[in-house]
């Protein structure tokens, strides 16, 4: 089971290399390591949006069906939803 699951990780790695930063290489640069700044956005964004203040607000349920639709359109699998 372990082999089986080091090689799914080894074709994941072998897949999505283009996509994984190298931290090292950045640093050396003087670019961003962190993804913080982007984070903190989000949260901000979100933690406007459920506030009962709001006109315009997220209940919990519907920030999370919001998150699991834009997942899906972000994995590709949102047409395939459609199509059945």
């Amino acid at each position: 089971m372990l082999v089986k699951r080091l090689a799914e990780f080894r074709g994941y790695i072998d897949a999505n290399t283009a996509r994984i930063p190298n931290y090292g290489e950045r640093r050396r640069c003087g670019e961003a390591v962190s993804s913080a700044t982007a984070e903190s956005a989000v949260n901000q964004v979100v933690s406007k949006r459920m506030v009962k203040k709001q006109q315009m607000r997220w209940s919990p349920r519907g920030a999370h069906l919001l998150l699991q639709v834009c997942t899906r359109i972000l994995n590709g699998d949102l047409t395939a939803d459609f199509a059945r």
